[in-house]
């Protein structure tokens, strides 16, 4: 019997697929274009992918990134609820649908998913994808305007991946407190950026105001520690690097680094981290340096040192974003 291929792996070679045929230089061309677009101001009423063209090249490029730095604040997430799986999923500005395959790499089974987005050229796509991924067989692929406005059926997990950015104010607000009301947890992810940060702080607080519980990555569902302007917080996600990737970019290294922020708020009994790494750990000669965001609302540095044994050797194999103290060495 042959064994089911990863989601992460049938993920990229359905992408790798996409590009058959079609000119180097018009993806590469087609994904520069799309950058500026999405890096400039983008009006609410005109989605920045117009065609499948558009969506073929920016799919390949941005998809990998996208799976990935979701994939990592749903495993922040679960670590705080285990044994607990989504019975539904909507994905809000889903595009071809990243997040809802970042979610069945999470959570094994299958559960109703909506995707809704206001490109129909990607909803094309994102569903010719997901054939490759049994978990997404049934999923739904649905046009819908995304900001004031918009209706949402209530869902155990709801995701809003690299979509705030793309939304005015007014919209922003709208769509959170929408979120709110219908899913019982809410996972927003924005570009690792003080912009991108400032937008997750913003629906955090939102998302507080109205009874959620912040279950990753901060410990507490306080204020944010961090004074305004002076830092951000974000993490990163290790992304393999495609030929269009090297292209694009015009790198070597066979990876690269996706900074990006996060929210994961529930109503769920989650129980937060007691800490976690915020920056990357600094290993020296007989010592780790932590910078940890911690539960009592504060932020500190925390050297561990060779005479802490155990815990030594996992500050050396612990990662940025990582939960501290793992729980076996508590």
């Amino acid at each position: 019997m042959t064994a089911p291929v990863p989601p992460a792996d049938a993920l990229r070679r359905s992408l790798a697929e996409l590009l058959d045929g079609l000119p180097p230089t018009q993806a590469a061309g087609a994904v520069e274009r799309l950058i500026a677009a999405y890096r400039g101001d983008t009006p609410t009423h005109a989605p920045i992918l117009r065609d499948r063209a558009d969506v073929a090249a920016y799919a390949a490029y941005r998809m990998p990134a996208t799976f990935e730095a979701v994939r990592s604040a749903l495993a922040a997430f679960a670590d705080t609820v285990p044994g607990w799986a989504p019975g539904s999923h909507v994905d809000v500005g889903g595009g071809t649908g990243a997040a809802t395959w970042a979610v069945t790499d999470t959570w094994a089974g299958t559960r109703p998913v909506t995707v809704l987005d206001w490109a129909e050229p990607a909803l094309a796509l994102g569903r010719e994808l997901a054939a490759a991924n049994p978990a997404l067989a049934g999923a739904e692929w649905r046009r819908a305007r995304i900001g004031s406005g918009l209706t949402l059926e209530p869902t155990d997990l709801l995701t809003v991946s690299y979509v705030l950015n793309e939304l005015a104010g007014p919209d922003r607000t709208a769509l959170v407190d929408a979120a709110a009301a219908a899913a019982r947890t809410v996972v927003i992810v924005e570009a690792g950026t003080p912009a991108g940060y400032a937008r997750v702080i913003e629906a955090r607080d939102r998302l507080v105001g109205a009874g959620f519980r912040v279950a990753a990555p901060c410990p507490h569902s306080a204020a944010c520690p961090i004074a305004p302007g002076t830092d951000w917080c974000h993490f990163a996600a290790r992304v393999g690097r495609s030929s269009l990737h090297r292209r694009v970019k015009g790198g070597s290294l066979p990876y690269e680094d996706e900074k990006f922020s996060y929210v994961a708020a529930t109503r769920l009994p989650a129980e937060p981290a007691p800490a976690r790494v915020v920056r990357r750990p600094q290993i020296r000669k007989g010592q780790v340096l932590l910078d940890l965001c911690e539960r009592d609302e504060r932020l500190s540095r925390t050297t561990v040192t060779k005479r802490h044994g155990d815990l030594y050797k996992a500050a050396r194999d612990t990662d940025w974003g990582a939960a501290w103290p793992p729980d076996e060495t508590i």
